[in-house]
Order: C-alpha cells, then structure tokens, then sequence
C-alpha cells in the first residue's frame, strides 16, 4: 500500500476547525429560585405521587418533609441516649 501523504494545514485553516467556545450554562429553575439558607426536601415529590393512588396537593410535600424530620430527630435522639451513632430502624 502507497503511504498518503499528509496535509499541509495553513494558520486560517487551523483556526476556522478550532472549537467554538461553549457559552457558559443556564441555571435550570430548581437553582435559580434557591435563596440562601433554603432548605432541600428530604422527600421526592415524584416518588411520593407515584405511591399515591389519588392525586397530591401542593401542600402534602411540605407537611410530609417535616414529619420525616420529626422523625429523624426523634431517632437521632433515641440513638443519642443508647450511645450510639448510628441510626437503626428500632429507633424510629
């Protein structure tokens, strides 16, 4: 087999096949609308409406995060006064 030869490439043709700069990412709207100090919800809302076999308000999901809270506290609490670090399923 003939070997090929290889091209030439001139300082306009190297810079025409440089890659465009990429413009800089938009903020979806979940970071947009987080304001400092806000906190995320423990729960998914889309893993929550599909074990609902009826339709979810708006409102549920917040109800719903600060009982999850409640509970986590309650248990860290429970974990605390066993001396232990760790949370087990008991101490819910």
């Amino acid at each position: 087999m003939a070997k090929k030869k290889a091209k030439r490439v001139t300082k306009k043709a190297a810079a025409k096949k440089a890659p465009a700069k990429k413009a800089p990412a938009r903020q979806t709207k979940k970071k947009a609308s987080k304001k400092k100090g806000a906190v995320d919800m423990i729960i998914s809302k889309s893993r929550t409406k599909a074990c609902a076999s009826i339709n979810v308000s708006g409102d549920f999901y917040s109800a719903l995060d600060e009982k999850v809270r409640e509970l986590i506290a309650g248990a860290e609490a429970r974990a605390e006064a066993n001396n232990r670090r760790t949370l087990r399923p008991q101490d819910l």
